[in-house]
């Protein structure tokens, strides 16, 4: 657990001026993880261990790797450090060599316990994207812990990769969205014909259908017409039992990062835009070279980027979300319309992601983002942390 020889996330900067430097804050950059984004997730970590090593980071900060293979069994040194340097997830060969070392996880898959250091950590930056990880799961055992950590909390983790509830929040502020409707896999079994009439007559054609609880497009499907509805509808229920479908507009798809919260008011950076060539931005086409680019800062007028800057702002207020995000938006050029399309709580950290690029291009370098973030996590939830990390 967090030592009281170490100060608190956000005192480093007040010692006295003759105080003996203070310990590395020790960092648990944790990565991988029971998701369909496991290797996004390596990479989205070694950047950031990247910016936990340049400039002053080096000094301040102690940076400790753990891993959660595709199994969900938490790991350490050396195995997470080996993961973190050869950038793709661990191979059978080494995962059967550290199950026969001394101390391993026991072979069945799921957290069993903490692997040697966990207990040791100061803070927390998971660099987990998707299920078991970006949803207020592992949110919830840091938090159990009594251990800061970057990112939104259980309930704006939670809210934030469900789609349903995401959705109903930004209603609830009152954000525009492109008309949208929610539905139950029991209601695809119950009555099928029943369904597609009712979402055919409120939605139309196209229309897009989602699962509430993956990300990076996985499982989400385009409908022209009844049939594709029917089949989209099918397969987004094996993968989850809530579905969201969505009226299809032609719209641009713009981008914003977002950090702050706690004791820090949100910044909104500025905008990007992500051009593909294929008829919509699906998996495919968001993971093949070559598909698609980024486009920053985005060409829009000033005044759709204020507002867009302002709307993702709320667009976190609304979730309670803090730490970090990624807000994004569909912006019908011809109408001016700009509709809220969704927030990530832990968006793509990757060299090529959206967030560490928009904040780059608005004077936020690397290593100057990841040590804000930090100072976030003791700030984000003070009432569950008992007096923060210097207790």
């Amino acid at each position: 657990m967090p030592s009281a020889a170490h100060p608190a996330l956000g005192d480093s900067a007040s010692a006295p001026p003759h105080a003996p430097p203070a310990a590395p804050l020790r960092v648990g950059l944790i990565f991988g993880g029971a998701s369909g984004e496991h290797a996004v997730s390596i990479r989205s970590a070694a950047t950031v261990a990247r910016g936990l090593r340049q400039g002053g980071n080096g000094g301040r900060y102690s940076v400790r790797c753990f891993y959660i293979d595709l199994a969900g069994r938490w790991w350490g040194p050396p195995l997470a450090a080996a993961v973190l340097e050869q950038g793709t997830p661990a191979s059978d060969q080494q995962l059967q060599e550290a199950l026969a070392g001394a101390g391993a996880p026991p072979a069945e898959g799921g957290f069993r316990g903490f692997p040697a250091g966990a207990l040791e950590i100061d803070v927390w930056f998971p660099a987990l994207h998707g299920p078991n990880g970006e949803d207020g799961t592992i949110q919830g055992l840091f938090t159990l812990m009594g251990t800061p950590f970057v990112g939104s909390g259980v309930l704006g983790s939670a809210m934030g990769m469900d789609k349903q509830a995401m959705k109903a929040a930004f209603a609830a502020a009152g954000l525009p969205q492109v008309p949208y409707a929610c539905v139950a896999a029991a209601e695809l079994e119950a009555d099928p014909q029943d369904l597609l009439e009712r979402l055919g007559g409120q939605l139309g054609y196209p229309c897009f259908v989602k699962p509430a609880n993956l990300g990076s497009s996985v499982g989400i499907s385009k409908a022209t017409d009844r049939a594709g509805l029917l089949a989209g509808l099918r397969a987004a229920a094996a993968l989850d039992p809530r579905i969201v479908v969505e009226q299809g507009v032609s719209a641009r798809e713009l981008e914003c990062a977002v950090k702050g919260g706690g004791g820090r008011p949100l910044q909104a950076s500025v905008l990007g835009e992500i051009r593909f060539d294929a008829d919509w931005y699906d998996y495919e086409t968001k993971y093949s070279e070559g598909r698609s680019h980024t486009v920053i800062p985005a060409e829009v007028p000033e005044a759709v980027a204020e507002r867009a800057r302002a709307m993702a702002i709320q667009a976190c207020q609304a979730v309670n979300a803090a730490g970090l995000a990624r807000v994004d938006f569909f912006y019908d050029e011809a109408s001016g319309q700009l509709w809220l399309n969704e927030i990530n709580t832990l968006p793509g950290f990757t060299s090529q992601s959206m967030y560490p690029m928009l904040w780059q291009a608005s004077g936020v370098g690397l290593d100057a983002l990841v040590h804000e973030l930090l100072q976030t996590a003791g700030e984000c939830r003070p009432s569950l942390l008992m007096g923060g990390v210097g207790r």
